[in-house]
C-alpha cells in the first residue's frame, strides 16, 4: 500500500499568527484532554482563518499532452507493427500518459501488458518488480492463491540463469584438427609450492589463449610444468578449474573461490568457465546483503547473470533497498558499458523505475535529483526526453534550483511538452514577475485547446475577480481538480462564510473523496462548533490514511481526533448501530465509515466491523483502502470458516472468481453463514459464462437469507435477489423483495423496484419510486440518472444536468445529451460534448461513441483515432475491436 500523503493546505506562515484565539500546532498540542477552547462566535472564523492556507497546486511531474488521445492513438498504431524490442517501451510511454491522467487502474494494466509482452529478462525484471511495488501490501494474494494451488506468477521472481542462455562457440578449426588427432597428457601448473596436475588437451580447450599456450607456438607448448603464482589463482582454485575442464561442473566450490575462478576466467577468456562461475554465483543470492556484495564483481567481470540476479533482488526489495547507500551507489555510478552488463538495453524503464520510487519517497533528495539525471541521459526518443526535462524541472523546482529548474521546464516546452509551461510561469512567480507568469499562461490558452489546468494555473496570477473567473472556467473543462474548490471555500472563511464555504467543499466531497479537502471540510466544522460533524470527518480520514498528518506534517490526524471527541457526546454500542443503520438507510457513506472506526475502537467483533468498512471503501471509490480492510478484516476473525470468507473476498476483489468460490464452498463445509452463502452466490455468479447459474444463484441467496445476520446485509441480499429475480423475469418474486428490503430500511431497494416497475409499463410509478430514493439519499446522483430514463425528454434532460452538477465524472449524462444532438442532427455539437468529457476521462464508452459519430459523419481518421485511443483503455473489448476493423478497412 501507498503511504499516505502528508502535504497539506497549511503552510508555516499559518501557525505564526499572533491572534490569541488561533489554534496553532502548539496549541493543539499543549491542550489538556477535555480543554478544546470553545471559540467564540465573533472569534470562531476569525481563529479558523488564521488556520486555513490554501497552498499553491504542485507543477506535477507528470506527462501530460495537449491532446492524450492522439498519443494514445499513435502508441496503439506503433504496437500493431513494431518489433518486440520497442513494445516495451511504447507500452512504459502508455502507462505515463495514464498516469497523467490519474488512472491508476490502466496504469497497472500497461505495466502488466510490458511485463506480459516483455521481449528480454532485464525487461522481465524491472516491469515485474515494478508490479510488485505497486501491490504493495498484497503480498497476502499470492499467498492465497498458493494455498488454492495457484501462482500469481507477478507476485514470484524470473529464473534469471534459465532465461539467459550461453551461447559461445569455443572451438576453432585449428582445434578441431588438434582435437582429433593428438592423445591428451599432463601438464603440471605451479602455484607456490603447490603443484597441479592437469590434462593439457583439456585444459586448452577451456579458451584461445589457453589453446595458444599449451597447444600452439608458445614455449609453454613444449613445458611439463608452468608456473601460474602470479596469475591470483589460488592452488585450490586451479584443483577446481582442473575438475571443470575434464567433467564441466563446479561441485562443492565455496563462494570466496568461485569469484577468484570467475575472475581467472575472464582474465583467460574461458568462456565456458566463467559462465558456469557466472550462474552458480547467481543461484546463492538470496538477499540485498548477497545482491549488494556480488553486484561490483558481476560488473567488473560481465558476469551477466550474477548482474541480473542482483538487479532483481534489489529492485524486489524497493522502496526499502534505497534506504542503503551502497544500492543507491551502484545504480547511480555503474557507467554505460557496466548498466548494459546489468540491464542491458532497458536502462531508460530502470531509471523511470527507481526515479518513480524515488519521487515516492522524497521528492526533493538528492538520490531523486540523481535518478532522474540518468534518466535524462537513457532517453532514446523526444517523448523519452520530455519525461526526464519534466520530471527533473519539477525536483528542481522543490529543491529552489530555480535557474537548473528554467532550463529543464524550457527542453521540455521546445520539445512539445507545453503542461512544462506551468513550471516557467510558478518561476517567473518566484522571481515577482507575476505579469510575465500571467502571459505566459494567456498565450497557451490562446494558441491550443485549453484544459483545465491551464486556467487553473493562470488563477494564481491575477486579482481576485479574474481569479474566481478563471477558477470556476477551470473545473468547468476539468472538474477532477480540487484546488479550485478549496480555495473559493478558504475564502469564504476568510469573509466569515462558513455555510458557503461547507457547501463549496461539499461539491467535490460529493463525487471525489480527496483527503485534503476533507480535512478543509474538518477544520470547517470547527469553526461552526459542530463537532460532531468534525468528528466524522477525521474518522472518515484516518479510516483512509491511519497515518495521516496535518500542519505540514507536524501533528498526527489522530491528535485531533481524540481533542474533537471530547466534546462529542459518549456514544454506546447501541448508539453506534443506530447511527450506522441511520447512515446506511440514508446512503450517507462518509457518515457510516465514521461510525465503523469508531465501533472499532470498542470491544466489538472487528472482523464484521473491518468487512462493512471495505464494502463502503470500495462503494467510495479507494480499492487500496478497501483490500487493506478486508486483510484486517480476515485478520481479525473470530473463527476459522469467518477467516475463509474473508479470504474468499480478497481473492474475487482482485479478478479470483472461481478461486473465491473454492474458499466459499470451504467455509460452508464447516459451517453454513450468510457471509459465505452470500460470497458464494457473488462468485458463482462472475465465474460462470453459463446463463443457466441464475437459479443456483437464487437459491444461494435463499440461503443466505436463511441464516443469522443483521438487517443491513439482509437489505443487500434481499436487494440482489430481486436483481437476479428481474434478469429470470420473475417480477412479482422481485418486487416482493425489494419490498421486504425497504421494510428494513434498505434504501437502494428503491431503485430496484423502480425497474419493475418500468418492466410491467408503468414508468410513472418507476420515476416516483426513484424520486423517493432521491429525497431519502445523501449522495443522489446516480438516482437521478437512474430516474432519467422513466420519463420525457424534457425532464430526462434535467436530471441528467443534475446529475452532471452533482457528480460531474458520470459519463452516462454526456453520452445522452450527445445521442440527443445527434439525433437533431448538430453533428459537431455532439462530439464537442463527448470531447469535453473525454477531456479528462480516458472512458471507453465516451470514445467508443465519439469514434461511432466520427465514423458516421465520414472522418475516417477521427474515428481510427478514437479506436485506436479506446482500445488502449481497454484492449479485448469486443465491440471496439469490431468498428476499429471496419473503420480500418476504410482508411485513405
Amino acid at each position: 500500500m501507498r503511504l499516505c500523503p502528508m502535504r497539506t493546505f497549511f503552510t508555516a506562515d499559518s501557525c505564526k499568527d499572533s491572534n490569541p484565539n488561533a489554534l496553532s500546532p502548539q496549541s493543539w498540542l499543549q491542550i489538556e484532554r477535555g480543554k478544546l477552547p470553545k471559540l467564540s462566535s465573533q472569534s470562531s472564523s476569525a481563529s479558523i482563518e488564521s488556520l486555513i492556507k490554501v497552498a499553491q497546486p504542485p507543477i506535477l511531474p507528470f506527462f501530460k499532452p495537449i491532446d492524450y488521445v492522439e498519443v494514445l492513438a499513435q502508441i496503439h498504431e506503433e504496437l500493431e507493427s513494431c518489433v518486440p524490442q520497442e513494445r516495451s517501451n511504447l507500452l512504459l510511454l502508455q502507462y505515463q500518459v495514464f498516469r497523467g491522467l490519474g488512472e491508476v487502474k490502466l496504469m497497472q494494466r500497461s505495466l502488466r501488458a510490458a511485463w506480459q509482452r516483455a521481449d528480454t529478462v532485464h525487461e522481465k525484471i524491472i516491469f515485474g518488480a515494478w508490479l510488485k511495488y505497486e501491490k504493495q501490501g498484497e503480498e497476502l494474494i499470492a499467498e492465497l492463491l498458493r494455498s488454492c494451488g495457484k501462482c500469481a506468477q507477478e507476485f514470484e521472481p524470473i529464473d534469471v540463469a534459465s532465461n539467459l542462455s550461453f551461447d559461445v562457440n569455443v572451438c576453432s578449426q585449428e582445434r578441431i584438427l588438434i582435437n582429433g588427432n593428438q592423445i591428451s597428457q599432463d601438464v603440471i601448473f605451479t602455484i607456490g609450492n603447490e603443484k597441479i596436475i592437469c590434462d593439457r588437451q583439456k585444459i586448452s580447450e577451456l579458451s584461445e589463449p589457453f589453446h595458444a599456450m599449451l597447444k600452439g607456438y608458445f614455449s609453454e607448448s613444449h613445458s611439463e610444468s608452468i608456473d601460474l603464482s602470479e596469475n591470483n589463482i589460488s592452488p585450490s582454485g586451479m584443483r577446481a578449474i582442473s575438475y571443470f575442464s575434464l567433467t564441466g561442473i563446479l561441485i562443492e566450490v565455496p563462494p570466496n573461490l568461485l569469484l577468484e575462478i570467475l575472475v581467472f576466467a575472464n582474465k583467460y577468456c574461458c568462456e565456458r568457465l566463467k559462465d558456469a562461475c557466472d550462474r552458480r554465483l547467481a543461484s546463492l543470492v538470496s538477499s540485498k546483503e548477497d545482491a549488494v556484495e556480488l553486484m561490483e564483481y558481476a560488473l567488473d567481470e560481465n558476469s551477466c547473470v550474477l548482474a541480473a540476479t542482483c538487479l532483481q533482488v534489489l529492485l524486489r526489495d524497493l522502496p526499502n533497498c534505497l534506504n542503503d547507500n551502497r544500492v543507491v551507489e551502484i545504480f547511480i555510478h555503474t557507467n554505460r558499458q557496466q548498466l548494459e552488463v546489468m540491464v542491458g538495453p532497458t536502462s531508460f524503464a530502470l531509471f523511470c523505475f527507481l526515479s518513480e520510487v524515488s519521487m515516492n519517497l522524497n521528492s526533493s533528495s538528492d538520490t531523486t535529483a540523481h535518478f532522474l539525471e540518468r534518466l535524462v541521459d537513457f532517453a532514446e526518443n523526444d517523448k523519452q526526453r520530455v519525461l526526464g526535462f519534466h520530471q527533473l524541472g519539477c525536483v528542481r523546482l522543490l529543491r529552489k534550483e530555480y535557474d537548473e529548474a528554467c532550463c529543464l521546464f524550457k527542453d521540455a516546452v521546445n520539445s512539445g511538452h507545453v503542461y512544462s509551461v506551468a513550471g516557467l510561469a510558478r518561476l517567473d512567480y518566484i522571481k515577482g514577475e507575476m505579469l510575465l507568469s500571467y502571459e505566459k499562461l494567456s498565450s497557451v490558452i490562446s494558441s491550443v485547446t485549453p484544459l483545465g489546468w491551464m486556467y487553473q494555473e493562470r488563477s494564481l496570477y491575477c486579482d481576485d475577480e479574474t481569479r474566481w473567473k478563471d477558477l470556476e472556467k477551470a473545473i468547468d473543462l476539468d472538474p477532477t481538480l480540487i484546488y479550485p474548490y478549496m480555495y473559493r471555500a478558504a475564502s469564504f472563511i476568510k469573509t466569515h462564510d462558513a455555510q458557503d464555504a461547507l457547501a463549496e467543499i461539499n461539491r467535490i466531497l460529493g463525487f471525489k473523496l480527496s483527503l485534503e479537502c476533507l480535512e478543509l471540510r474538518f477544520f470547517i466544522y470547527l469553526a461552526l462548533e459542530d463537532y460532531k460533524a468534525a468528528l466524522y470527518d477525521v474518522q472518515t480520514i484516518l479510516t483512509l490514511c491511519p497515518d495521516y498528518r496535518v500542519f505540514e506534517g507536524r501533528v498526527a490526524a489522530s491528535q485531533l481526533c481524540t481533542l474533537v471527541r471530547e466534546h462529542v457526546e459518549h456514544w454506546t454500542k447501541a448508539d453506534c448501530w443506530a447511527r450506522l443503520y441511520d447512515c446506511w438507510s440514508a446512503v450517507d457513506d462518509i457518515g457510516s465509515l465514521s461510525v465503523i472506526y469508531q465501533m472499532l475502537e470498542s470491544d466489538a467483533a472487528k472482523g464484521v466491523l473491518y468487512f462493512r468498512q471495505s464494502l463502503l471503501l470500495l462503494r467510495l471509490s479507494c480499492p487500496e483502502a478497501a483490500m487493506r480492510s478486508l486483510q484486517l478484516a480476515r485478520q481479525h476473525a473470530s473463527t476459522e470458516h469467518e477467516r475463509l470468507v474473508y479470504e474468499g473476498w480478497i481473492l474475487y476483489d482482485t479478478g479470483y472468481y472461481d478461486e473465491g468460490l473454492r474458499k466459499a464452498e470451504e467455509s460452508i463445509s464447516m459451517k453454513r453463514s450468510f457471509e459465505a452463502f452470500f460470497l458464494k452466490a457473488y462468485a458463482l455468479a462472475d465465474s460462470s459464462l453459463d446463463s443457466s447459474c441464475s437459479s443456483t444463484v437464487i437459491l444461494l441467496l435463499e440461503d443466505a437469507l436463511k441464516c443469522p445476520s443483521d438487517n443491513l446485509r439482509k437489505g443487500q441480499a434481499l436487494n440482489n435477489l430481486g436483481s437476479v429475480l428481474v434478469d429470470c423475469e420473475k417480477l412479482d418474486s422481485a418486487a416482493n423483495c425489494y419490498i421486504n428490503a425497504l421494510n428494513i430500511q434498505h434504501t437502494r431497494a428503491h431503485q430496484g423496484l423502480a425497474r419493475v416497475h418500468c418492466l410491467k409499463n408503468d414508468k410513472v410509478a418507476a420515476y416516483k419510486e426513484m424520486t423517493e430514493l432521491i429525497q431519502k439519499a445523501k449522495n443522489n446522483a446516480s438516482a437521478y440518472e437512474k430516474r432519467s430514463e422513466y420519463c420525457d425528454r424534457e425532464l430526462a434532460k434535467a436530471d441528467l444536468e443534475m446529475v452532471t452538477r452533482l457528480d460531474p465524472l458520470r459519463v452516462y449524462p454526456y453520452r445522452y445529451r450527445a445521442a440527443v444532438l445527434m439525433d437533431n442532427h448538430k453533428e459537431e455539437e455532439a462530439i464537442a460534448e463527448l470531447s469535453k468529457a473525454i477531456a479528462f476521462k480516458a472512458d471507453l464508452h465516451l470514445l467508443h461513441l465519439r469514434a461511432a459519430f466520427h465514423e458516421h459523419k465520414g472522418d475516417v481518421l477521427g474515428a481510427l483515432r478514437d479506436c485506436r485511443a479506446a482500445l488502449s483503455v481497454d484492449p479485448n473489448h469486443q465491440e471496439m475491436l469490431e468498428l476499429h476493423s471496419r473503420v480500418n478497412s476504410h482508411e485513405p
